[in-house]
């Protein structure tokens, strides 16, 4: 049985992550286009794992990444959704979002993401949701910078260097009026 919507948008539908998903997670996770700024691709094994985190993370933050699938077809096509994140000792809700490289190009990356920066700030109420962003992200960059996000500093996760992007809800509703 397919998890109920936890979002939609006017093309995408978001779901939680169950181990249904694992040979579209797997795919996509094992993508070298998809992963090109990850530091590896993911094995089968390890993409299992990535979808057993999300679980434990809806169980223990009530989100994480969600499966997005496309209206239309009822197909998945990538994972957007809100990962909390401690950084410097403070939780705050990432913004993240990776898209199946053949659906790329389309703006369903910023569609969902819209989606889960709302849910964070208005639904949840944060008072901002970030992004981390590798600083040769291109399309990930735009897709932040799209979102109202500005990059407030750099930080080290995973070893490897980022761009902290950060949106506050009076940023977001201020651009809305």
């Amino acid at each position: 049985m397919t998890p109920a919507a936890v979002l939609e948008t006017e093309r995408t539908s978001l779901r939680e992550m169950s181990l249904d998903d694992l040979d579209f997670v797997s795919s996509m996770l094992a993508d070298p286009l998809v992963m090109r700024y990850y530091p590896k691709c993911y094995t089968r094994a390890e993409a299992r794992e990535w979808i057993e985190r999300q679980q434990a993370r809806y169980a223990s933050h009530g989100h994480g990444l969600w499966i997005v699938t496309e209206k239309a077809t009822g197909a998945p096509v990538g994972q957007v959704g809100l990962v909390p994140q401690n950084l410097d000792g403070v939780w705050e809700d990432e913004v993240g979002y990776l898209i199946a490289s053949a659906h790329w190009r389309r703006g369903l990356a910023f569609e969902a993401a819209r989606a889960c920066r709302d849910h964070g700030l208005v639904t949840l109420g944060r008072p901002r949701v970030i992004s981390l962003i590798r600083p040769v992200n291109v399309p990930s960059l735009g897709v932040a910078r799209k979102l109202g996000m500005t990059a407030i500093r750099t930080t080290t996760c995973w070893n490897l260097e980022h761009l902290f992007f950060a949106v506050t809800r009076e940023e977001v509703a201020g651009a809305a009026s």
